[in-house]
């Protein structure tokens, strides 16, 4: 048995194929590079269309080279917290509001929750422009046309090539409207965001699977018999497949953005443990949560420093970076993008200080990729008050992967708890067949985990090294 593992990221869409050990097969890798429209006022949209048409490619790709053979079962890793408007045929009514949008705001006279702390225990989010119950009524109050119903990226994207795509517990748990612990839409959070359950995806049962509509059957034949899992938040997927599935390991994940969580086995009907004020919680599926802290800012710092800064190219930046000690560049504020939840900075908030006539580019790289270190640090701390011990860590992540510099950025900043780093970039694809295989006990056997003391540091004869990815 083969695995087709769709990762629906925000900077691209890409497809592998993997074995019935989660391990990819040789060349079956499709990827297409996502158009994210960014703007100085905090936007951050793509299009509905213009997506699907990448995954398409990818399939259409991997279908070309025969990879698409012995399929049979889907697994989808997703990015949280898109929201997309739809009229009553089901055409999108304007771009998909991503988790990078920081527009949204309560529309004025808008009381918020009764009693803020137990909606954030209860839903595990906030009443915060990153969610649904204040990206809604501020859908509403902007758009011209009547609005018939909301669904997420990833549900528009499925809906046109399955038979259903209904919303699942993880994707539904990213919105702010699901109560965590009964797996139902929270009747405040929906009173908040003006909205019925009918104008929202139907919530995926306990044993759903989609199958390709027959249209879609035709163009990929090899993919007719095969059964689509629910699809797993980007977040959760990647502690599977970092092989951080309990309590005594936290992920440190550096993609376009960056989080911290830790996963904990907590069965529907369990009582939550209490979350903290600052972090957020949720749902991998039926029996397990997430818990951690996440920033706006990630691989997309290399992005921004790589086209402004003109930035020393493979080896030469590997070695330029050597040459400046872990906790070294300049004094730097990330957050590029703003906060996101609870922290309510605007984009625009980052900075860099401290300069000088001899300071470089790769002084003010070092400085950004610090300046994540350093908030990953705070809120580990908090994290691991919850389970009252400190706890290992994975580094993952396609920026990290590519970055010697700042796994041992990380390592510093961590210190004294070990730090590891998971060497396969494709965490959130192969965690995501994990958990729709239910191996969740192989996550930590099958992760490719390497020691950050056991690094080589980079000279200027040596291999390059792949690009840092946005």
């Amino acid at each position: 048995m083969n695995i087709l593992a769709l990762d629906l990221g925000t900077s691209s869409v890409r497809g592998l194929v993997l074995d019935e050990d989660t391990q990819p097969l040789p060349d079956a890798l499709a990827r297409r590079k996502v158009n994210l429209a960014l703007g100085d006022d905090g936007t951050g949209t793509l299009s509905g269309p213009a997506y699907l048409a990448c995954l398409i490619e990818c399939l259409d790709e991997l279908a070309e080279g025969g990879h698409l053979r012995e399929i049979e079962l889907v697994a989808v890793s997703a990015q949280w917290h898109s929201v997309l408007p739809l009229d009553r045929d089901g055409t999108p009514l304007g771009p998909v509001i991503t988790w990078l949008d920081t527009r949204p705001a309560p529309l004025d006279g808008a009381p918020g929750p009764a009693d803020p702390d137990d909606f954030h225990q209860r839903t595990g989010c906030w009443w915060h422009r990153s969610y649904w119950s204040v990206r809604l009524p501020w859908l509403r109050e902007m758009s011209g046309t009547p609005i018939t119903r909301f669904v997420g990226l990833t549900e528009y994207v499925l809906g046109e090539l399955l038979d259903a795509a209904p919303m699942s517990v993880s994707q539904a748990s990213g919105t702010g409207l699901l109560d965590l612990g009964n797996l139902r839409w929270d009747d405040e959070a929906l009173a908040l965001a003006g909205t019925r359950p009918q104008e929202l995806p139907p919530l995926g049962e306990l044993e759903w699977h989609g199958r390709l509509r027959p249209d879609r059957a035709r163009r990929w034949p090899q993919l007719a018999e095969a059964r689509w899992s629910p699809p797993v938040g980007d977040g959760a997927a990647s502690n599977v497949g970092s092989g951080c599935v309990d309590p005594s390991r936290a992920a440190v994940t550096v993609g376009t953005s960056a989080a911290v969580r830790l996963m904990q086995r907590v069965p529907v009907g369990m009582p939550l443990p209490r979350l903290p004020e600052r972090l957020w919680r949720y749902r991998v599926d039926h029996d397990h949560v997430v818990t951690g802290a996440a920033y706006s800012s990630g691989g997309s710092l290399f992005a921004w420093a790589d086209r402004e800064l003109r930035l020393p190219r493979g080896a030469d930046l590997d070695a330029a970076l050597a040459l400046v000690p872990a906790g070294g560049g300049r004094p730097a504020d990330p957050r590029f993008g703003g906060d996101r939840a609870p922290g309510l900075a605007p984009a625009g908030t980052g900075e860099v200080r401290g300069l000088s006539l001899g300071t470089t580019a790769v002084d003010i790289l070092a400085g950004l990729m610090q300046g994540l270190c350093e908030l990953v640090a705070e809120d580990l701390t908090v994290l691991e008050s919850t389970i009252d011990k400190p706890v290992e860590v994975v580094l993952g992540g396609g920026a990290v992967a590519a970055s010697v510099w700042w796994r041992q950025a990380f390592a510093s900043a961590l210190a004294p708890r070990p730090v590891s780093h998971q060497r396969n970039p494709e965490i959130g694809a192969t965690g995501a067949a994990l958990v729709a295989l239910g191996r969740y006990g192989d996550a930590v056997e099958l992760a490719d985990i390497g020691r950050t003391d056991e690094l080589v540091l980079p000279t200027t004869t040596g291999p390059s090294h792949p690009q840092y990815p946005s």
